[in-house]
């Protein structure tokens, strides 16, 4: 009499899965300690970057009318932290300290002038101009002078930026240092010193034109 015998199974049981899954997670640590403590390492294992981009296409022309009378140069730190309310830091959560650096410009828009913003008297000795008020243009980093002072990320957000198509993405705080220059720029007094700028200049240009009394007001 002989007895059957039993195949098998193919399935990998579960405290084997759990198993493979924190030995996968070991490895990949080891490997960034590794990388990061032997630079040469990540040079063999590095990638190549190849920039394919074709010719830039010219969609539209505008053309623009305003004056741009002053620029202002900003630098803010930027400190954003992350957390996770139910797990500590160390396993998910990031904090990046990000040194933004950018300019802001103020201009008088002189395309908005109408035939009633400009008077000259009969002789042309004297002239009198009514410009909109100066504005602020939209602030713009200077990724040159713009960087990462530090990182820091849990294990979660790590092993998120080693599988995302974009690792290490700083939009968040590149955002926020826009929004904070452009808030600095508003108290800056940049539009006052645009304004005096644009006298200085209408002034300049009309008396070097033979008018001996040039007067120049702004409003809405």
């Amino acid at each position: 009499m002989t007895t059957p015998i039993k195949r098998a199974s193919g399935r990998m049981p579960g405290w084997a899965k759990a198993v493979c899954a924190v030995v996968l997670v070991l490895v990949l640590l080891f490997a960034g300690i590794v990388l990061s403590v032997l630079p040469g390492l990540n040079n063999l294992f590095g990638t190549e970057t190849h920039d394919r981009t074709g010719p830039a296409l010219l969609q539209s022309i505008q053309d623009m009318s305003r004056y741009d009378a002053a620029s202002g140069n900003f630098q803010v730190v930027v400190d954003l932290e992350k957390d996770s309310k139910y797990l500590p830091d160390a396993i998910r959560g990031s904090r990046v300290l990000y040194v933004g650096a950018g300019t802001v410009d103020a201009y008088v828009d002189l395309g908005k002038l109408g035939k009633d913003d400009v008077r000259v008297n009969d002789d042309r000795t004297s002239a009198t101009l009514r410009l909109p008020h100066a504005a602020l243009g939209k602030p713009a980093l200077n990724p040159d002078r713009s960087y990462a002072v530090s990182k820091q990320r849990g294990l979660l957000d790590r092993l998120g930026d080693f599988f995302s198509d974009n690792p290490n993405s700083e939009q968040a705080v590149q955002k926020l240092a826009v929004k904070h220059i452009g808030d600095a720029a508003k108290e800056s007094g940049l539009t006052t010193r645009a304004e005096t700028n644009t006298t200085g200049m209408l002034q300049g240009l009309l008396r070097s034109l033979g008018f001996k009394e040039v007067h120049v007001s702004y409003g809405s």
